[in-house]
């Protein structure tokens, strides 16, 4: 949700690339729905893990309530954790209201990165 969110938001010369500690084999359905309903198609994306070379063109890294000071691979790299709710399992009610963290979230990270936070 939030690479969506944020490739719909950021400016064209940023990206966010979604990635894993431990990616699930497939989207989760009612994720794919609930961003559809915020008119993003993600249906076509696939999890992927968490690589060295994502990681090495960083400019940050977001986790989501993984703790990255524990366990995240990511803890060599400029990080923030958003503390947000796994969706899995979630009734569609719970991921829209993740969905809708995240969202803002993302546009509060946009505004840090073109002000050079």
């Amino acid at each position: 949700m939030a690479e969506a969110f944020f490739n719909r938001y950021a400016p064209s010369h940023i990206r966010a690339i979604s990635a894993g500690s431990q990616p699930a084999e497939r989207l989760n359905q009612t994720v794919v729905n609930a961003m559809k309903e915020a008119d993003l198609n993600i249906s076509s994306q696939r999890p992927k893990p968490l690589t060295v070379e994502i990681l090495d063109s960083a400019y940050i890294v977001i986790t989501m309530g993984c703790g990255a000071e524990k366990a995240c691979p990511a803890a060599f790299v400029q990080t923030e954790d958003w503390q947000i709710e796994d969706p899995e399992g979630q009734s569609m009610r719970t991921v829209r209201e993740i969905r809708d963290q995240i969202e803002i979230k993302v546009k509060h990270l946009i505004k840090q990165i073109e002000k050079g936070a």
